[in-house]
């Protein structure tokens, strides 16, 4: 991996400093095109977007009082103890 990166490093020094500033330049204008595009498209979705965020109260379904303790009961030993009538 490292000698690639050698071979790579070789070739953009072996290119003339015109060209390397203008490929340079390339590369920024790209992705500044790029990042404008995401940042409008952010921009448009949000807008558009006409969903409130509703804060409430978490409730702690450990704490809940309304399920019996029957429900909880693992099926299959009720399966058995119905069985052994």
């Amino acid at each position: 991996m490292d000698s690639f990166f050698d071979r790579m490093d070789q070739r953009w020094r072996a290119l003339p400093t015109g060209k390397q500033h203008r490929y340079t330049l390339y590369f920024f204008v790209g992705y500044l095109l790029l990042t404008a595009g995401v940042v409008a498209k952010v921009w448009y979705d949000t807008g558009k977007s006409k969903n409130d965020m509703h804060i409430e109260h978490i409730e702690n379904p450990v704490l809940k009082k309304n399920e019996s303790p029957t429900r909880l009961q693992d099926t299959l030993t009720t399966i058995f103890k119905k069985s052994d009538l």
